[in-house]
């Protein structure tokens, strides 16, 4: 597992997402600043308002030279729905093996109904053109998020 550190590079790695594409964080080196934000699953609540949030905003984050990840635990199927139903414009990583989620540090012990499990800890990563950590936001509240993300952004 790698340490993320602000001000410091993101080490590489490479996913499956939608779109049938494989993700490599390297690809936007040099080109593009990257938001990847992590939630827990696709059709819930929380998840679906956070992805509209960032699908409402999507244009201001294209003009910034930004490009937005999302990424779960849920299958590509699961995914490509979820993407159409909602009208993202961005891509979705399918992370079933956790290979993503452990290189951010995402997978945290959580409490549901009095049980234990682990799951994804909502969190969003702010990675500049030269592929440096700028921001991190862990134990994510969607309401406002996405627009502090974007004022993250606007100030890079």
């Amino acid at each position: 597992m790698t340490t993320l550190e602000i001000g410091k590079p993101v080490e590489n790695f490479t996913a499956q997402a939608t779109g049938d594409q494989t993700i490599e964080l390297a690809q936007y080196r040099g080109k593009n600043n990257l938001v990847i934000y992590f939630y827990p699953k696709d059709n819930t609540p929380g998840c679906t308002t956070e992805g509209q949030d960032f699908r409402d905003h999507h244009a201001e984050f294209e003009a910034l030279d930004t490009v937005i990840l999302g990424v779960s635990r849920d299958s590509l199927k699961t995914h490509e729905n979820f993407r159409a139903k909602h009208d993202f414009p961005f891509h979705l990583i399918s992370d079933a093996d956790e290979a993503v989620c452990k290189h951010f540090d995402v997978i945290k012990l959580k409490k549901l109904y009095g049980k234990e499990y682990l799951g994804i800890d909502r969190s969003t990563f702010l990675i500049d053109k030269e592929g440096t950590l700028r921001q991190a936001w862990r134990a994510v509240k969607v309401k406002g998020h996405v627009e502090e993300v974007l004022a993250a952004v606007k100030a890079l």
